[in-house]
């Protein structure tokens, strides 16, 4: 397949991401605001915080992480586009992974702003950011790896992967619960809010049918596919939840995708089109994987699939990421009927 590449919006933004900077704040149009604020340890290296004015303030789309440098380059941003951390009314968190859940909390404590979330990711906040119940999760996720055939030798450092940055995240429940649909009353802004599941259970987008644009979170980049996987907060079938919403949103009259990461482009029903495509693509490899391989794990399934890099310089948590990745295809595969799992310790995966 040809893979199709997009074009992009904002010309700086795409020389900044591919030549590895961070790119500077940028007016997308009046009104509108564009905001990189850095993530630490991360080769995504910013999340793109939009900045919506109001008639008393403005409201932002995603928060960043919580560090304090990610903070400052908030509120330096929201400075260049004339306002202040204290003008912040209202926080719309696309789902609440740290890089744009993160803030939220600090950005409310500052301001007084409140936090929407989608039902489905609220819920989940507890046992993943919660101290008191966040073990329970990691017992979870190594028992999905155990069975996933993940070797002993690793699974206590793949399943506590993520810990490491569990000092980077502090919990702040929603105000609002925002469901597919909803309209999000910025005075300005005919703003709805689209249900995405798929990269989290609870992802919105949010959609302006009047200024024609779509802030995307992470449920379609401009280059990348986010990731979408097994865990033990996911659904049972999370590849079907995202393919049948990225479908959802690609029919969308809009002129411009603003995501949050990479750079802001145009083409949104072509890019899906993409997308989908290379979800294909890699759901044949894993049944061609299957098949040339009776009885194969869900981890040395992952081992023989194309990375970008070579599996054996993938750092722990990103081979955990790639496992729980491919376990997604499996399942949506044996949904399918095209492959056939034999529960087991580990489970183990036939041709149909």
């Amino acid at each position: 397949m040809t893979k199709f590449v997009v074009t992009p919006a904002s010309r700086a933004q795409r020389e900044a991401w591919t030549g590895g900077a961070i790119p500077d704040v940028e007016r997308v149009r009046p009104g509108l605001w564009s905001i990189p604020v850095p993530i630490p340890v991360n080769p995504l290296r910013y999340v793109l915080v939009y900045a919506l004015e109001l008639q008393d303030g403005v409201a932002i789309v995603d928060a960043g992480w919580d560090t304090d440098e990610a903070y400052e380059a908030l509120c330096s941003g929201l400075r260049v586009a004339g306002y202040a951390i204290t003008d912040v009314k209202g926080v719309l968190v696309t789902h609440i992974h740290p890089d744009h859940y993160g803030l939220a909390g600090r950005v409310r404590e500052a301001s007084g702003a409140w936090i929407a979330l989608h039902p489905a990711d609220a819920g989940l906040l507890r046992e993943r950011y919660d101290d008191e119940a966040i073990d329970g999760l990691v017992r979870r996720e190594r028992a999905l790896l155990e069975r996933c055939g993940v070797p002993a030798t690793t699974l206590d450092e793949l399943a506590g992967a993520s810990m490491m940055i569990r000092h980077m995240v502090s919990m702040a429940r929603p105000d609002r619960l925002v469901e597919d649909g909803d309209d999000l009353g910025l005075p300005g802004w005919d703003l709805r809010a689209i249900w995405t599941p798929g990269h989290s259970p609870g992802h919105l987008c949010f959609v302006s049918p009047e200024r024609r644009v779509l802030f995307s979170g992470d449920h379609v980049l401009a280059k990348i596919t986010p990731m979408v996987a097994v865990h033990p907060q996911s659904p049972p079938n999370p590849l079907a939840d995202y393919l049948d919403s990225l479908a959802a949103v690609g029919g969308l009259e809009v002129d411009e995708v603003l995501p949050a990461h990479e750079y802001r482009f145009l083409e949104l029903g072509k890019r899906v089109d993409s997308v989908l495509a290379h979800h294909e693509e890699r759901l044949a490899e894993i049944e061609r994987v299957v098949a040339g391989h009776d009885g194969v794990t869900c981890w040395d399934t992952a081992t023989r699939l194309t990375w970008s890099r070579p599996w054996e310089s993938i750092p722990p948590f990103m081979r955990r990421s790639a496992n729980n990745e491919t376990l997604a295809h499996l399942v949506w595969l044996e949904a399918k009927g095209r492959v056939r799992r034999a529960p087991g310790e580990p489970d183990l995966w036939h041709p149909q």
